[in-house]
């Protein structure tokens, strides 16, 4: 979207008009409604909108927020039809065609004008559940858009699976019935040629929505004034905590259990609520208090649940994300009996619900650091809710049965849900954990105790409460990496020296197994653990110090400070200058970033304001990782070091020098062996970098082109003017934005080579088992794999034009080498699968040997980077492989297991190992055209670059 001067200094001024008025809050006119002027400005989110997008800035939402409707139609489906009526859809609902841009932190809608919404038809593959997942869990971007994508699986002529996934910052529950009523009449319009029926009017519009929360505003201090007096002292509910065997998982990957109910047990539970005046939902809301009592003894416990706002006029047929958090806290003090219990729950849910009106994000910012332990897990971790039988996707013609498809994901750290009977199955308890904050033993005991509970309170609503015998006192907290160390054979004693801002220290003292290596058991604890609960050193020690009482001297360990804190230094004050601007007060260079106050969005404004001030790659993970002035001050001197000692070497936009080629992707692991192999050609280079990072790859000669493949402008002048450009930067996540990029590039291309890095999933799910170079792709496409082909259908065609010269495609697999950026290579997909078990000494299960080979194709990045130079210099002008060889993965799971020392048994089974259907890849790529660049050198067999890369890797030790 384009901006006239006047238009964006307007736009800027109702930005800043806007923030002052949030700061502003208890003094903004209560009566403010939507105006002209308004009108003019930029839309701002909703508060559930604005967690949303937080969620996405900081990396934490993924998956968890896609929201896929899914049916499975037989009969005539009507692709064309179906792709008009969603176009129809969008055009009504505006949210549905919304971006979201941000301007100094501050996010705003950005609608879009309508445009054709495509139905991507594919072929059904073998498995057809992973093919709906993939396109499920394929990630959105909302700077770009869109927010709505359709797939339609062909089954059969008459058989399809369609698939609708929408980002959640754009719909909830309440919309989908709104999306299958209105898609239905739309298709049948569509199909028929005809007017859509039952469509009264035009659509409210969310962006009225979402003026008029942010308008009323103020005259929600009562009920913030309630709600920081109803939740002061509260905690977080106490979960215990994964056991060290579970391994480090991602926060927000779940898991659901679930235990089937007779139907006489839900209608014996309605009948409880109807003896107590209350709904299904609140005994099962009392149903999920009454089994953390059980499980953990504490009287005083708050649980979240869902709210909606669609009572309200007007909000019935409104799309977008109307749903609201409430917190309910019950003190269950003296509660005997569950009936008393239900009551205290009932009557804590109605007084909530009076004051449902007040955004939770907006409470949990005045709650500031109340609103999370010292862990940094949230006041609400535990959730309740009655699930209703799922909206049905509709199409006029077809019957439909609606399709379930498990993400993989937890919103909540743990969820107690009872679903009413469906499709003639009985009705089902059910727990949703978060894997990061559960194990399974103990979600399993959760889920009896509730299933159980709600049995019993279903006959007998009098039934006895039961508390832990006795209520322990919470030990002190072990550091997980405490923890992890002494679950290692060789360790004997452990203990970890915690330092303000800064990493810990740990001291190991061996064990009967053998002497410890401190860089193995860094390399241990960085697989399991979150960055910043990592040691900074492993110090291994004949004994640990000790005081007279045998108590662990701190004191006297080696590292341990003794003398007066560090000044913060030059940046400092400058730090504590911009902590004071947006938290209100200039803190102490010790205060805790979230018990100032402090929370997502804050800190994302925090790393953009300090980011600017002084030209250092910040973040806002960075802030809500180190959390004190001292430790960022630290943190940015730093990296100004590191930036310092390369940018003297660095040269800035000069003339090109003839020869000159671009590389982007030049801070990656592949763009550091590309630079490497090219000044070992002599020829100039430009590398693309965004400014914070261009230190990174300053080296002699290289010349730095700052920009970003969301900066189309940049990458157009970075190309001019360079004889060849090597293409190897990538999103990974945001098929659109790479689309566009490639565009951009192509537009600046004007004269030698072009040479393009894709992947061999542009082949898609090709029918042989050897690929060769002329394969054609075939369907089905990961998100990912028809990004890259569609890029390489670009460049082709572009080749020749205008004075351009060749082009070279290479696909690619996994490429491993011993460098920083690859090394994470290892611990996702297939090869994560292995190691993750390798490193916790889990059995591996692996295919027969009697099913074929199996295994993966690989590269080395120093070959990968021969092939690229070669090409720039001599173009192939079609697409060719870049494949160098192949692990079987029996094999590379033995290696994996002697190289960590590992107990793991590997075991075979007669189809694929559980939950890991990525080891059933058998496909060999055949690598001609560019052999002799790609053929193996001293150090680069597969083995080797292993052994390397599980050593200690630093960003330019190669």
């Amino acid at each position: 979207m384009t901006t006239a001067p006047d238009d964006a200094a307007r736009q800027e001024a109702l930005l800043r008009l806007a923030r002052k008025r949030r700061a502003e809050t208890p003094a903004a006119d209560a009566g403010a409604t939507g105006s002209a002027a308004d009108e003019s400005g930029p839309v701002p989110l909703s508060y559930a909108q604005r967690r949303m997008w937080l969620m996405d800035r900081l990396g934490q939402g993924g998956a968890r927020y896609h929201v896929p409707f899914a049916a499975r139609l037989r009969g005539p489906l009507d692709v064309d039809a179906l792709s008009r009526a969603l176009t129809a859809l969008t055009e009504r609902h505006e949210v549905l065609r919304t971006r979201y841009g941000q301007h100094d932190g501050e996010p705003y809608q950005e609608i879009d004008a309508p445009a054709p919404v495509p139905v991507q038809v594919v072929d059904a593959a073998e498995d057809v559940g992973r093919q709906l997942y993939e396109a499920a869990a394929r990630p959105f971007d909302l700077a770009t858009g869109p927010v709505l994508r359709a797939l339609a699986v062909r089954h059969a002529p008459q058989d399809h699976t369609v698939v609708l996934t929408l980002h959640h910052i754009a719909i909830d529950g309440g919309s989908l019935d709104v999306v299958g009523r209105e898609l239905g009449a739309l298709y049948r319009a569509a199909a028929d040629g005809g007017a859509p029926t039952g469509l009264d009017g035009p659509a409210p519009r969310y962006r009225d929505y979402a003026r008029r929360e942010q308008a009323e505003a103020a005259a929600l201090e009562n009920g913030l004034e309630y709600w920081l007096t109803r939740l002061a002292g509260a905690r977080p509910v106490p979960l215990p905590a994964p056991s060290a065997q579970t391994g480090a998982v991602p926060r927000g990957q779940g898991r659901v259990l679930a235990e089937p109910l007779s139907p006489a047990v839900l209608d014996g539970l309605r009948a409880t609520g109807a003896q107590h005046r209350a709904t299904l939902f609140m005994v099962v809301l009392a149903g999920a208090f009454a089994t953390l009592l059980d499980a953990t003894g504490r009287e005083d416990l708050v649980l979240g649940c869902a709210s909606s706002h669609r009572d309200r006029p007007g909000l019935r047929d409104l799309v977008g994300l109307c749903v609201n958090t409430l917190p309910v806290r019950a003190e269950l003090t003296g509660a005997e009996d569950f009936g008393e219990l239900l009551a205290r729950v009932r009557d804590a849910m109605l007084e909530a619900q009076l004051h449902r009106d007040v955004p939770f994000d907006l409470i949990v910012e005045r709650l500031g650091g109340a609103a999370r332990d010292r862990d940094g897990n949230p006041l609400l971790s535990v959730t309740a809710d009655v699930l209703r039988e799922p909206v049905a996707l509709r199409l006029p013609g077809t019957e439909s049965e609606a399709v379930d498809i498990d993400l993989g994901t937890a919103k909540f750290d743990l969820g107690f849900y009872i679903e009413e009977a469906r499709d003639g199955l009985a009705p089902r308890c059910l727990v949703q954990y978060d894997r990061a904050r559960l194990d399974e033993e103990a979600a399993h005991r959760l889920l009896r105790t509730f299933a159980t509970l709600l049995t019993e309170v279903a006959a007998d609503p009098g039934r006895p409460l039961s508390r832990p015998a006795r209520v322990a006192p919470d030990p002190a907290p072990v550091h997980p990496a405490e923890a992890l160390l002494l679950a290692r054979p060789e360790v004997a004693e452990a203990v970890l020296l915690e330092r303000t801002g800064r990493a810990p220290l740990a001291y190991v003292v061996p064990g009967p197994a053998g002497a410890p290596v401190p860089e193995e058991l860094r390399i241990a604890l960085r697989s399991r653990l979150a960055p910043e609960q990592v040691p900074a050193a492993v110090t291994v020690l004949d004994a640990l110090p000790r005081t007279a009482d045998g108590a662990v001297d701190h004191g006297r360990l080696p590292g341990a400070p003794r003398d007066a804190e560090v000044p913060l230094g030059a940046r400092g004050p400058a730090v504590l200058e911009a902590f004071g601007t947006l938290l209100g007060e200039e803190p102490a260079p010790d205060a805790d970033f979230f018990l100032l106050g402090g929370h997502s969005l804050l800190a994302v404004r925090l790393a953009e304001r300090l980011r600017e001030r002084f030209r250092l790659p910040l973040t806002g993970l960075d802030v809500m990782e180190h959390r004190t002035p001292r430790a960022l001050t630290a943190l940015l001197d730093a990296r100004a070091r590191e930036r310092e000692a390369a940018a003297p070497r660095a040269v800035r936009r000069a003339a090109a020098r003839p020869g000159t080629v671009l590389v982007t992707g030049a801070t990656g692991g592949v763009g550091a062996f590309v630079l490497r192999e090219l000044a070992a050609r002599g020829r100039p280079v430009r590398a693309l970098v965004r400014p914070e990072s261009a230190h990174l790859v300053a080296a002699d000669g290289v010349e730095v082109a700052e920009g970003d493949l969301g900066d189309l402008d940049s990458l157009r002048a970075a190309v001019d003017g360079a004889e060849s450009v090597i293409h190897s930067a990538c999103t990974f996540t945001s098929p659109e934005v790479d689309l566009a990029a490639m565009r951009a590039l192509l537009d600046g291309w004007r004269q030698g080579t072009f040479v393009f890095v894709s992947s061999v999933d542009a082949y898609g799910q090709p029918p042989v088992a050897d690929v060769a170079e002329d394969t054609a792709p075939a369907e089905p496409f990961t998100g990912y794999g028809r990004a890259k082909l569609d890029c390489e259908r670009l460049v082709l065609a572009a080749a020749g034009q205008e004075g351009r010269g060749g082009a070279s495609v290479l696909r690619a697999p996994i490429v491993w080498g011993p460098h920083a950026r690859l090394r994470d290579q290892l611990r996702w997909g297939a090869t994560g699968e292995l190691y993750q078990a390798a490193l916790a000494g889990a059995p591996i299960e692996l295919p027969s040997p009697e099913l074929g080979w199996y295994g993966a194709p690989w590269v080395h990045a120093g070959a990968l980077a021969r092939a690229l130079a070669h090409c720039a210099e001599r173009p192939v002008d079609g697409v060719v492989n870049a494949v160098g060889g192949h692990v079987e993965w029996h094999a590379f799971a033995a290696e994996l297991v002697r190289l960590l020392g590992s107990g793991s048994e590997i075991r075979h089974t007669a189809d694929a190992a559980p939950g890991a259907p990525e080891l059933l890849h058998r496909r060999r790529y055949r690598a001609g055209t560019l052999a002799a660049e790609l053929a193996e050198r001293p150090g680069e067999d597969w083995r080797s670059v292993i052994a390397a890369m599980l050593g200690s890797v630093t960003p330019g030790n190669g």
